[in-house]
């Protein structure tokens, strides 16, 4: 097995430090989603750099990147594009919208209104978008990351089950630690500029690392108790007591993809419990909803899906 996804991973960890200070397991995590080709919901209070580690990874991945600042007024024409009658020609036009990219940005989603939310899903399930009856197919490697404020409730629209299930992961960005942020101070005492990235010089990656990469984990061996393990997993959280809906069939399915590119990430190509382990939380942790009586108790869902894992037999 070649280390393509491994090599990857340590040249992007090396190129997005030197915007980036930490935040080591966001940036694994981002590099899943696009080896899964899947989509990030991204959540963290204002401030923690979640708009600047996306615009670096399209630089980084050198992919088109287009970016979207939701706000509740927002059209489906908006994202999606419309068409436009050119006074010249005498005829209507196509103007793309900015879903129309490879790495597609969408500020705090949760002030996205429910119509355009829905027009938003299309393109992420289905890779396409219907405009006055009639389908456009977006780019094959096309991924939406999201972001969202956890504490901001005014003017927003909580996103309804089916769309957070279409998210491979839910990426949480925490407040940097005392030494990252004392970093942090440091480098725009010294000068530097997060709207000038090209004066960083970002070493992109080659246009077949993503391609190798994928080879990598799908090449991952996962041996038939493996199989059983990730379903019975899966399964736990659907009878669980603290849960009123738990872990869907698409959630098995990319438990076991994040677990494979993260054996590949690691050089093996074989799957571990371990594996599985370590995708659990940001593959599951949006997809369950809590019983009422559990979030007044304060359990969260990271804490659930602790119990669960504990309460499932592990492959010897």
């Amino acid at each position: 097995m070649s280390n393509a996804l491994a090599e990857m991973a340590a040249h992007a960890r090396r190129e997005l430090s030197k915007v980036i200070v930490g935040q080591h397991e966001a940036i694994d995590l981002l590099l899943l989603t696009i080896v899964c080709n899947g989509h990030a919901l991204i959540e963290g209070v204002p401030g923690v750099a979640k708009t600047l580690t996306i615009r670096s990874l399209a630089r980084l991945l050198q992919v088109r990147f287009q970016r979207v600042q939701c706000t509740p007024d927002l059209m489906p024409g908006d994202i999606v594009g419309g068409n436009i009658f050119n006074m010249a020609t005498s005829q209507f036009v196509l103007h793309q919208g900015p879903v129309f990219t490879d790495l597609l940005l969408v500020d705090e989603i949760n002030r996205m209104p429910p119509r355009t939310q829905a027009a938003l899903l299309e393109a992420m399930e289905e890779r396409q978008v219907t405009i006055d009856g009639r389908t456009q197919a977006l780019s094959p490697s096309f991924a939406a990351f999201a972001t969202q404020n956890p504490v901001e409730f005014e003017g927003t629209y909580p996103l309804p089950e089916a769309e957070l299930d279409r998210f491979l992961v839910k990426i949480r960005v925490d407040y940097p630690a005392a030494p990252d942020e004392e970093t942090i101070l440091q480098r725009y005492h010294d000068g530097f500029d997060a709207r000038r990235l090209d004066d960083v010089g970002i070493d992109p990656l080659p246009s077949s690392a993503i391609d190798d990469a994928r080879r990598d984990a799908a090449a991952v061996r996962v041996e038939p108790s493996m199989i059983a393990y990730i379903a019975a997993v899966a399964r736990r959280t659907r009878d669980w007591p603290a849960l009123t809906l738990g872990a869907s069939p698409r959630a098995g399915i990319n438990l076991m993809q994040v677990a494979k590119a993260r054996a590949a990430m690691d050089g093996r190509d074989y799957l571990l419990p371990d594996d599985v382990k370590g995708a659990a939380p940001a593959v599951l942790r949006h997809r369950l909803v809590l019983k009422p009586e559990a979030e007044m108790e304060g359990v969260g869902a990271d804490q659930v899906l602790a119990d669960v894992l504990g309460a499932v037999e592990v492959p010897k």
